[in-house]
């Protein structure tokens, strides 16, 4: 699924390089995303195994799969997620109403 520009066009997906993926990122999430890559990169040359950097790239990209789709969203989750990783309460919905929608939408 891709997101709508504003002129309605399909956003394309992002690619799968770091470069690709770095670019699809919120502002907010590049320090985090460097930081991953380069250290996954720095134990890569010491135990000339990637990996960890090949696993990097496939977490990121899925995350700029997530932000290119509804970047607006993702930074509404990024926000409700720090709230509960600082203690704070938020408001959740039922499992069961989710599930419910779903299959609303779907037409089952």
């Amino acid at each position: 699924m891709t997101a709508a520009t504003h002129q309605g066009a399909p956003t394309p997906p992002p690619g799968r390089t770091a470069r690709e993926i770095r670019a699809a990122l919120l502002p907010e999430e590049v320090g985090e995303f460097d930081s991953a890559w380069r250290g996954a990169l720095s134990r890569a040359a010491e135990t000339l195994d990637l990996d960890e950097v090949y696993q990097v790239l496939d977490d990121w990209h899925s995350i700029a799969l997530l932000t290119r789709a509804d970047p607006t969203a993702h930074r509404r989750m990024l926000q409700a997620a720090r709230r509960v990783l600082a203690g704070e309460a938020i408001p959740t919905v039922p499992r069961a109403e989710i599930d419910a929608l779903i299959q609303e939408r779907l037409g089952r």
